[in-house]
C-alpha cells in the first residue's frame, strides 16, 4: 500500500516510498559477523549513535559471547536461525560476510525471519550471479536491498545510522540535520560531502552510501523515486563514478547538484576501486556529465569561476565545488541554507616542511594550531630534534642506496652515482651523510675538518696499518686495522660536542647556520665551557680555526666556540672544531627533519674514519708530526680539498686539474652499487650485530670494518686486473703519453691480434677440459649481456663526459675497439660492454704510465693503488649505509633464517 497521493514506483518492488523510511528510529538490526575486523570497531559507534538500535549479532562459534559499548551488551548468536529462536526481532539485516558467503547469509535471514525488510550489505565484490539471486529473494519477499560494497544508510534528522561507518568515528559531527539528501557511489566521499556543504550552511536529510559493486541492488532510480516523496528533502547531492547506466533515465523533480568524477579511468581497460568503476562505451564519465547536463538545461561544468547552473540544477566535477552549487542553484529557487556555515574548506595545516624551498604564499599556507587534544600531541613533536625514522627489518633493503635493475645505475640518497662523478669527494663524502650536497662554505668546512686529521704519524694505527702492509696484506685489511683504532674513546669528546651544541641552538630558531648575525648569549650563557674549551692550548684547534678564517668560511657555531673560549679564557680543541663543523653542515636537514639526532652525535666519528682512512692509505715515512708528504697540514687545512689530499695520499703529488677531475669522477662512479653488494652487506651486518635500536652501543668504525673486510680482489681489486691486462698489452708498444691522440698506434690491429689469440687459446683451453680458462678483466658484464651491442650505461657517461672537455685516453679508446675485435674474430656472438671496472683501470693507469715507464713506480704500486681508490670511493656508499643502518635497523636483521638456508655436500 501507498500513501495516498504517492504513486506507487513502476518498475521494481520497493517497500520505502520515502527517504524517511530509510533509516528509521523504529529499525531494529541484526549484523551478520559483528566480530569481524570492520564491524568491531564500527557496530558499536552505529549502536550508540542510533541510541541502541542493534538487537544482536551472528559470528560462527562466537555463541554466548557480547560485543561490549557504552549503552549496553549486544548479544552474539552462532547464526541467525539461533538469534531469531532466542527471541531477537529485528527487521533489518546487516552484512559483513566474505563475497562467498553473502548469499547464503542473506538466504537463512530472509528465510527464519519472517519480518525482515531491509538487508544492507557492505561487502565488496559480491559475485553478480549470487547478487541477482539476493535481488530475486529481496522481490519475492518485499525486502529492500542495500549495496553491495557500500557503507549503509544515515538519517541525520532520526540520529540513525544502519550498516557502515557513515560520519566516521563520531557521526553527531558531520551529519547535521538539513534539507539535502545525499547519494554517493563512493562510501567515503557520503561523510565528505554532508561536511562539505556544513560549511555552506546545508545540512542532510539522509545519507545513503549506494556502494559500487557491479550490481547496485537499491540503486538511483528508486533512490530518486523516495526522494521525491521525502518533504525533507528540499535538493539531493549526487555522487556518481563511471560505470553502469542506472542514472541516464533519471528524471528530476527537485534540484539536485549532480557530481561527476573519473574522467582518467577511460584510459584504463579494468577495473580500478571499485568494481563498477570500468570505463565502456557510453558509461564513462564524460557520458554521464552529458547526461546530467541535459537534464538540468546547463551547457558546462559548475565551477566556482563558471558558475553555471539552472533551476533544476548543477554538474560539477570537484567534491570541492559541491558548496557552492548548491548555494548557486538553491538562490535562483529563493531558498537559503539551512544554518549558518561550519568552517570553511581552506587548508589548515597543523604542520609545516617546505625543505627549504621559497615557495609563494599561495603555495605555503600558514600553520593554524590543531584542536585538541592534537595541539598538546604537536607541541610535544616540536621538542623532538630531527627525524626518528621506523625501525624495520634491512637485510634485503635500504633507506641509501638503490639500483636499477635494467640500467645498474645506483642512487644514493636519489643522486645517481652518475651525477655524483660530477661532484668532489669531501662533496660526496658529506652528502652520504646529510643526504643533500653542501654549498660553497659548507664545502670548505668539510675540507678543514677532514684534512685536520689526515696525518696519522705516531699513532698506533698507522704503526699498525704499515706491520699489516709488511705483512703481504691487502691494503682493505691493512686499512681495517687503521679504522679499529678510531674506536668511541677517541671520538668521544668530539660525539658529546655536536650532541651538547645540538641541544644549545634547537630552539634558537636559527635557519641559515651561515648567518653570524644572530644572537647567541643565551647559548654562551647556558653552555658548559669544560665539554668545549680547554686550559691547555690546542694546536691543532687553533690551526682549524685560522684555517676556517683563510677560507673565508662562516657558521654561527664556530663564532661560538670562539666566543665561549673567550669568555672562559681557553682554548678550543680540535676534535670540537670538528663537532661544530659537523654540526653546521647537518643543521638545515636537520631543521627540516630530514636527518635524525643519532646522525648529529655520530658524524664527528664518520669524519674522523675518513680521514684515517686516507692518512693511512700513505705509509709511515710520508707522515711527520706537522706535514704530510711534506706538505704542512696547516696548509692542507687552509688550502687544500680533500680530493687533491686523497690523490696525495694515493699517488704521492698534487693533482693538476685534469687529473683532479678524472680522480673526481672516478670516486663518484664507485661511491655504490647498491644495497646488495658485498661491502654494503658487511657495512649494515656490522651495524645489525651492534644493535642498532640502541644507536649509543653502535661501533660506528666496526661497520666500515664490516665494508673493508667484506671487499677483497675479486670484488674490489679486478681493477688492477685490467691495469695488469693493458700493461702486457702496451708494455713495449713505445707509448709515450697516454693523452695524446697522435700516439701512432694502431689500436684497432692491435686489438685483432689479441682477439685472435685468445679465440685460440679459448678454443685450446675448452678442448683440455679447463673451464676456468682466463678471462678478459672488465667486459661482458653479466647483466648487460645477450644484447648486440652491449654498454654500461656508467662507462658510456664518464666516456662521454671526458671526450666534452676534450680528454684522450688511449687505453680507453683500446678497450672500445678490443670488444668490436672480440665480436668481429668470433669470439663472442655480441658486441661485450666495457664496464665500469675498465674505468677505474683505464684512468688510473693514464695518471700512472709515465712513472710506470720510468721505472719509478713497481705493478705492486699498481696494484695497491687500483685496489685503494676502490676503497676511497666505496667508502662512501657505505657510510650511507652505515648512517641508514643505525637510525633504521633492528638488531640482527641481516641474519639469514635457518629455514633458507642449506647445507651442500
Amino acid at each position: 500500500m501507498h500513501p495516498q497521493g504517492v504513486a506507487a514506483f513502476p518498475h521494481y518492488y520497493v517497500g520505502i516510498n520515502s527517504l524517511s523510511e530509510l533509516a528509521t528510529k523504529d529499525d531494529r538490526v541484526c549484523v551478520l559477523n559483528i566480530t569481524g575486523g570492520e564491524s568491531r570497531t564500527v557496530t558499536p559507534v552505529s549502536h550508540i549513535y542510533s541510541g541502541g538500535n542493534i538487537v544482536c549479532g551472528t559470528a560462527p562459534g562466537r555463541s554466548g559471547s557480547k560485543m561490549k559499548t557504552a549503552i549496553g551488551e549486544i548479544p552474539v548468536y552462532d547464526n541467525v536461525a539461533e538469534a531469531v529462536d532466542d527471541g531477537c526481532e529485528f527487521n533489518v539485516a546487516v552484512v559483513y560476510l566474505p563475497p562467498s558467503g553473502v548469499r547464503d547469509g542473506v538466504i537463512e535471514a530472509v528465510r527464519v525471519n519472517p519480518n525482515l525488510k531491509k538487508i544492507v550489505i557492505l561487502t565488496e565484490k559480491v559475485p553478480v550471479r549470487d547478487a541477482r539471486v539476493i535481488r530475486a529473494i529481496g522481490q519475492m519477499h518485499g525486502i529492500d536491498i542495500f549495496g553491495a560494497n557500500c557503507l549503509g544508510l544515515a538519517d541525520a534528522h532520526n540520529h540513525i545510522r544502519i550498516g557502515g561507518a557513515l560520519g566516521g568515528s563520531a557521526p553527531e559531527e558531520s551529519l547535521l540535520p538539513g534539507s539535502v539528501a545525499i547519494y554517493s557511489n563512493s562510501g567515503n566521499f557520503t561523510t565528505t560531502i554532508a561536511v562539505y556543504l556544513a560549511t555552506a550552511g546545508w545540512g542532510s536529510t539522509v545519507s545513503f552510501s549506494s556502494g559500487k559493486d557491479l550490481y547496485i541492488h537499491y540503486s538511483a532510480q528508486e533512490w530518486t523515486y523516495a526522494f521525491h516523496n521525502d518533504d525533507r528533502s528540499k535538493a539531493a547531492v549526487m555522487y556518481v563514478e563511471p560505470g553502469g547506466y542506472y542514472e541516464r533515465d533519471l528524471e528530476f523533480e527537485k534540484p539536485v547538484i549532480a557530481c561527476v568524477v573519473g574522467r582518467w579511468k577511460a584510459k584504463l581497460t579494468k577495473a580500478c576501486g571499485h568494481a563498477g568503476a570500468i570505463a565502456g562505451s557510453g558509461d564513462n564519465a564524460v557520458a554521464k556529465e552529458e547526461w546530467f547536463m541535459e537534464k538540468f538545461g546547463v551547457d558546462a561544468i559548475f565551477t566556482p569561476d563558471n558558475p553555471v547552473c539552472s533551476e533544476k540544477g548543477a554538474v560539477v566535477v570537484n567534491i570541492a565545488h559541491i558548496p557552492a552549487a548548491m548555494t548557486a542553484v538553491m538562490e535562483k529557487r529563493g531558498a537559503k541554507p539551512d544554518f549558518e556555515p561550519v568552517g570553511d574548506l581552506s587548508l589548515k595545516c597543523w604542520f609545516s616542511n617546505t625543505q627549504g624551498i621559497d615557495l609563494p604564499d599561495h603555495l605555503n599556507p600558514p600553520v593554524v594550531e590543531a584542536m585538541a587534544p592534537y595541539n598538546e600531541q604537536i607541541a610535544g613533536l616540536s621538542e623532538q630534534v630531527g627525524i626518528v625514522f621506523p625501525r624495520q627489518t634491512m637485510k634485503d633493503a635500504s633507506g641509501a642506496s638503490m639500483m636499477d635493475p635494467k640500467t645498474q645505475v645506483t642512487r644514493v640518497h636519489g643522486t645517481s652515482v652518475l651525477d655524483a662523478s660530477t661532484h668532489s669527494f669531501e662533496e660526496n663524502l658529506v652528502q652520504s651523510l646529510i643526504r643533500e650536497y653542501p654549498d660553497e662554505n659548507g664545502t670548505a668546512l668539510a675540507n678543514v675538518a677532514l684534512n685536520a686529521f689526515v696525518n696519522q704519524a705516531g699513532s698506533i694505527g698507522l704503526a699498525a696499518t704499515d706491520a699489516s702492509r709488511e705483512a703481504g696484506n691487502s691494503p682493505n685489511t691493512a686499512l681495517a686495522t687503521a679504522v679499529a683504532m678510531v674506536g668511541p674513546k677517541e671520538v668521544e669528546a668530539s660525539r658529546n660536542a655536536a650532541t651538547t651544541m645540538m641541544e644549545l641552538f634547537k630552539k634558537a630558531g636559527i635557519e641559515d647556520p651561515t648567518d653570524t648575525s644572530a644572537d647567541i648569549s643565551e647559548q654562551l650563557e647556558a653552555a658548559d665551557p669544560s665539554i668545549f674549551v680547554s686550559d691547555n692550548a690546542c694546536e691543532r684547534g687553533t690551526a682549524m680555526l685560522a684555517a676556517i678564517e683563510a677560507r673565508g668560511a662562516k657558521s654561527i657555531f664556530i663564532d661560538f666556540l670562539k666566543a665561549l673560549a673567550e669568555k672562559a679564557g681557553g682554548h678550543v680543541r680540535g676534535q670540537v672544531v670538528l663537532a661544530a663543523i659537523t654540526v653546521h653542515l647537518a643543521w638545515k636537514p636537520l631543521m627540516r627533519k630530514r636527518l635524525s639526532a643519532t646522525t648529529i652525535s655520530t658524524m664527528p666519528w664518520h669524519f674522523r674514519i675518513f680521514s684515517t682512512l686516507i692518512g693511512s692509505a700513505a705509509g709511515g715515512a710520508q707522515q711527520r708530526e706537522g706535514s704530510f708528504y711534506s706538505v704542512a697540514d696547516s696548509d692542507l687545512m687552509s688550502g687544500w680539498s680533500f680530493t687533491e689530499t686523497a690523490h696525495l695520499a694515493l699517488l704521492g703529488n698534487r693533482p693538476n686539474a685534469e687529473a683532479l677531475y678524472a680522480f673526481s669522477v672516478l670516486l663518484g662512479l664507485i661511491i655504490s652499487n647498491g644495497p646488495g653488494t658485498i661491502s654494503a652487506q658487511g657495512a649494515k651486518g656490522a651495524v645489525s650485530a651492534d644493535g642498532p635500536e640502541a644507536p649509543e652501543r653502535v661501533q660506528v668504525n666496526k661497520g666500515y670494518i664490516g665494508f673493508l673486510t667484506h671487499t677483497g680482489f675479486a670484488h674490489g681489486g679486478n681493477g688492477f686486473e685490467a691495469i695488469a691486462f693493458l700493461l702486457d698489452r702496451f708494455r713495449d708498444s713505445g707509448l709515450s703519453d697516454p693523452g695524446d691522440e697522435g700516439h701512432g698506434l694502431e689500436l684497432a690491429g692491435m686489438a685483432t691480434d689479441y682477439a685472435k689469440a685468445y679465440k685460440a687459446y679459448k678454443t685450446k683451453a675448452k678442448a683440455e677440459g679447463n673451464l676456468s680458462y682466463a678471462k678478459i678483466p672488465c667486459v661482458n658484464h653479466p647483466v648487460f649481456k645477450n644484447k648486440e651491442v652491449n654498454y654500461d650505461p656508467r662507462e658510456v657517461f664518464v666516456n662521454d663526459l671526458f671526450k666534452q672537455r676534450g680528454s684522450y685516453n688511449v687505453f680507453h679508446e683500446f678497450y672500445h675497439e678490443l670488444v668490436e675485435a672480440l665480436f668481429k674474430t668470433g669470439v663472442s656472438r655480441n658486441v661485450y660492454c666495457v664496464n665500469v671496472d675498465a674505468v677505474i683501470a683505464v684512468i688510473l693507469l693514464k695518471m700512472l704510465w709515465r712513472p710506470y715507464a720510468d721505472g719509478e713506480i713497481s705493478d705492486a704500486t699498481m696494484e695497491s693503488a687500483a685496489f685503494t681508490t676502490f676503497l676511497f670511493g666505496r667508502m662512501i656508499g657505505s657510510a650511507a649505509e652505515i648512517d641508514d643502518h643505525t637510525n633504521r635497523g633492528r638488531n640482527m636483521d641481516t641474519r639469514t633464517p635457518a629455514s633458507r638456508c642449506s647445507y651442500v655436500s
